[in-house]
């Protein structure tokens, strides 16, 4: 038996899913959703996308595709990628993961919402109030 071998049998289990098809097949499930929603959320933003909080030239509020349901579906879809990851995997790091992806976005979520705020003012105001957040029935 090798070295590694021997390591990787004293390794604590950590698993918080059970090793299952099914979970397996769930958390693939949900990463797949997420892509198609991340890329039908990009393809409705279009120009106005940027990684970091701005405003674009003649920003326009968006409000077709998936911005008709949540104000940050490419956010809602990162999160299903590191949700589905973590049942695919099954770890607790991926659980770990998760968590830090939430509080990033709980910060800079606040931030973005504030600046489209002082772009759009009533109109965004209004829109806030027809959508959720992230996860529609949830946040």
């Amino acid at each position: 038996m090798s070295l590694q071998q021997r390591a990787g049998s004293h390794r604590p289990r950590t698993r918080f899913v059970p090793l299952a098809d099914l979970v397996v097949g769930a958390g693939l499930t949900v990463q797949s959703a997420s892509i198609v929603l991340a890329i039908w959320a990009r393809r409705h933003l279009g120009r106005n996308w940027s990684g970091a909080v701005a405003v674009a030239v003649d920003h326009q509020l968006v409000r077709s595709g998936p911005y008709r349901i949540v104000r940050h579906p490419i956010y809602s879809a990162m999160l299903g990628m590191y949700a589905g990851t973590g049942l695919v995997s099954g770890e607790l790091h991926a659980l770990l993961a998760l968590g830090v992806v939430i509080a990033a976005y709980g910060r800079k979520i606040p931030l973005e919402e504030r600046t489209l705020r002082d772009v759009f003012g009533p109109a965004y105001e209004a829109y806030r109030r027809e959508t959720w957040a992230l996860i529609p029935g949830l946040f």
